[in-house]
């Protein structure tokens, strides 16, 4: 279901901090997407955190238009483009979603440019995977 309910946004600020602390990040214009796998079960796999920074857009209004078409991508895209890909053997994925733009854009670029940011990440968690396998296996 297409829903974006207060347990999938991540509100925590000890969750905030770990993730900004001990995350890993990229750059896909105009987002910057940062991610930490923590072992807390929830009932959703991912919390996300959407920002749009107020040195850029000084008025609300731009900076809650920027935001609100950012959510909707992102309540779209979940199911098919993020949780069908995640790696079952994490719990929860913390996600945090920058605006880094320099216009606002309109919707389906934003909804384009979100899809490709979970390809990427999910390509950057598979890197990763193979890894860990290859070093549990050698112990």
């Amino acid at each position: 279901m297409n829903t974006f309910k207060k347990e999938e946004r991540l509100c925590s600020r000890k969750s905030l901090d770990l993730l900004f602390k001990n995350g890993s990040s990229f750059l896909l214009y105009p987002y910057r997407i940062s991610y930490l796998f923590v072992s807390e079960a929830q009932r959703f796999p991912v919390q996300v955190v959407i920002n749009v920074a107020k040195k850029r857009y000084k008025r609300a209004v731009d900076r809650n238009l920027i935001k609100r078409r950012t959510r909707e991508a992102y309540r779209l895209q979940k199911e098919q483009e993020l949780y069908t890909l995640l790696p079952g053997n994490n719990p929860l994925l913390l996600l945090s979603v920058q605006f880094v733009g320099k216009k606002i854009y309109d919707f389906s670029f934003l909804e384009k440019k979100l899809s490709a940011a979970f390809k990427r990440l999910t390509a950057d968690l598979e890197v990763k995977k193979p890894n860990r396998r290859k070093s549990d296996e050698g112990n």
